[in-house]
């Protein structure tokens, strides 16, 4: 079982060891022969850290998944150049696999696992936590959750298995709406940038909670899965709390996101229609805007505050996800309603012309302009990206052909 983190913070370690102390905490633990291996896609320029916040001496981890697998640029590139040598890929299909981006190293640690014999992989993110707050009448519980154990008891009998998120899981603000900017504005902003997953009834719902997504106690106590169906060409993930079976190869497909966008969980559900996915009863808590790092420390709190739109950082965590929205919506929406893209932006165009002036204003901000700007290179280039996202799942069979034939010989 491989664990695989793409991080670029400096509390990735602390991050892992709660996994780890959850794992050795276990009930499945000495129950059934279980090998973990850590497979760690670490990136220095996001947050400015060094080799060293990523390196694991702590003996307890390294006693649990032994020596870890560190993926920097130089093992990607090493990686890339011995597929073009063996003409498994082309110079620019190893870019799309493996070049700049979020995808293209969850695209790295896939491959690594598959490389390493992993029969199972579970992504975590660094801002995640195997820990569940769950509201009881008018008070606020917490419960720890069996992540890898419960992806493990399952993902042998899915093709991909998912797990729920709570906390933070959407940078939305707490607004106080009033003459300037109305919910009503605020309800055409959300529906333009966002995807079938962010919705505005979502958000709604968040926002009457101060922003914050609470756990399911009958959910948690079910143990029950659930077969995710297809919604509109999709079946829905998101890229941590998840669960790869690796055993059957040709049910295995990439990671893909626009240039400087995000999306690669999106654009990955549009791959898996005919794949077995499961929805497992475990939760995360997701540390939207790495507030709640104490929750490591065992420091519990007793109620979750709502994040207001009064702090510059704050506002530009929600600018940066606003902007990482609309740079791949118009692709989503080229693959999933194409006989119905060119009136959807349209709309789209119209309804923010409308609103993000109001926006601007709210925020004290003029940099919510650029969505407008982002939207109009997005939507002009739409056709090339559709280009670079079959031709990035086209060299990954590739690749995955040449794994078959390895692991043959």
């Amino acid at each position: 079982m491989g664990i695989g983190f793409v991080t670029g913070r400096k509390n990735f370690k602390n991050v892992l060891k709660s996994y780890v102390a959850n794992w050795n905490e276990s009930v499945l633990l000495g129950k059934e022969k279980i090998a973990l291996s850590l497979f760690v896609a670490y990136d220095l320029n996001y947050t400015g850290t060094v080799l060293s916040d990523y390196k694991i001496t702590d003996q307890e981890i390294l006693d649990t998944v032994g020596l870890p697998y560190y993926i920097g640029n130089s093992a990607i590139t090493n990686e890339a150049e011995f597929l073009i040598k063996e003409k498994v890929v082309t110079v620019e299909e190893s870019e799309l696999i493996f070049g700049e981006g979020y995808a293209m190293k969850r695209n790295a640690v896939l491959y690594f696992a598959l490389k390493n014999k992993m029969d199972y992989l579970i992504f975590f993110d660094d801002d995640e936590y195997p820990i569940a707050n769950i509201k009881i009448n008018n008070t606020m519980a917490w419960a720890g959750q069996e992540v890898l154990a419960t992806h493990i008891k399952n993902v042998q009998y899915a093709d991909m298995t998912h797990g729920h998120h709570c906390g933070y899981i959407s940078p939305i603000l707490q607004l106080d709406f009033n003459d300037d900017l109305s919910e009503d504005d605020f309800r055409i902003f959300i529906e333009s940038i966002s995807n079938d997953i962010i919705n505005w009834d979502s958000i709604k719902e968040k926002m009457n909670d101060g922003g914050v997504t609470y756990a399911d106690l009958d959910t948690i106590n079910s143990k029950i899965t659930q077969v995710v169906k297809e919604s509109n060409g999709m079946k829905f993930i998101s890229g941590a709390n998840l669960g790869f079976n690796l055993k059957n190869l040709d049910k295995l497909f990439p990671f893909y996101n626009p240039p400087g966008a995000r999306g690669e969980d999106t654009f990955l559900s549009t791959c898996i229609c005919e794949c077995t996915i499961r929805k497992v009863p475990c939760y995360t808590f997701h540390d939207g805007f790495s507030t709640y790092g104490h929750l490591l420390q065992g420091v519990l709190p007793t109620e979750l505050k709502a994040i207001s739109a009064d702090s510059g950082v704050h506002t530009n965590r929600f600018l940066k996800a606003s902007l990482g929205w609309i740079k791949y919506k118009p692709l989503l929406l080229y693959i999933t309603q194409r006989d119905d893209y060119e009136a959807k932006i349209l709309k789209m165009k119209k309804d923010l012309v409308k609103v993000i002036p109001k926006i601007c204003n709210y925020f004290q901000d003029e940099s919510f302009k650029n969505i407008l700007n982002e939207l109009e290179y997005f939507d002009l280039h739409v056709k090339d990206h559709y280009k670079d996202f079959e031709n990035t799942k086209s060299a990954w069979l590739k690749i995955i052909g040449f794994l078959k034939n390895t692991e043959v010989k």
